[in-house]
């Protein structure tokens, strides 16, 4: 059988499987489901055994939902080691820009490139066990030893910097520190924040749970609709 001639049940099915989302037709509208899971795949095919999140599946599963007149709000949720800063950076980008109202929730751990990735929702909200990673940024392969080659990583690094600190309310001295920090990780330098202190350090805007994330959500589908008519 075609996906053409599928029911709508099973294609919801197939969706959940390839791409991890699917749609929840609640009674204020309809709520697309997004996971960020595993590790971020950007332009290199990561082995097979390991859990990805393909960026060329998600960037245009978010500008289809942008555009989508059947879809009132996102749900994203997270349990990413980082990966990709590239994929990441852009994936961040595309859900900062979107008018669809956008509410990401950190489970398990939001670590690395997971940071902008949380923050780029409008609402940001993390699970009081989850954990955040923040560390300096890492290559692998091959670095010529230049002064180029530690500049391009200083400037990579600058932009996440920026994105975090314009899309949350933690300030940049206070992200640097963490960023920096040699005390805490025992053979890397950077911090773990947990729930709580995501949110009180301005990283992250609130503890919450799922039924908090889609609590906002609901009410900002229907301040809208309001809004609208």
């Amino acid at each position: 059988m075609g996906k053409s001639e599928q029911t709508p049940q099973e294609q919801a099915r197939d969706q959940l499987i390839e791409l991890g989302a699917s749609t929840l037709h609640m009674g204020c509208g309809n709520i697309r489901c997004m996971t960020i899971i595993g590790q971020i795949e950007g332009h290199q095919a990561l082995p097979e055994a390991v859990k990805t999140t393909k960026y060329e599946h998600v960037i245009p599963e978010l500008a289809a939902m942008e555009e989508s007149r059947d879809i009132d709000g996102v749900l994203l949720l997270l349990n990413t080691v980082g990966g990709d800063i590239e994929a990441g950076l852009a994936i961040s980008e595309l859900i900062a820009g979107m008018k669809t109202p956008v509410v990401s929730l950190v489970l398990g751990g939001g670590h690395s490139i997971g940071v902008p990735l949380a923050v780029s929702a409008r609402r940001s909200m993390i699970a009081p066990s989850a954990g955040m990673t923040i560390h300096p940024v890492r290559t692998t392969g091959m670095v010529v030893g230049v002064s180029q080659s530690f500049t391009y990583l200083e400037r990579i690094q600058d932009r996440i910097i920026e994105f975090v600190v314009a899309h949350s309310n933690i300030t940049e001295a206070r992200f640097r520190a963490l960023m920096l920090e040699t005390g805490q990780l025992a053979q890397d330098v950077g911090s773990v924040v947990y729930g709580r202190e995501a949110v009180s350090c301005g990283l992250i805007d609130q503890l919450g749970t799922l039924s908090d994330a889609l609590g906002w959500l609901h009410q900002t589908i229907e301040g809208r609709k309001k809004h609208r008519s």
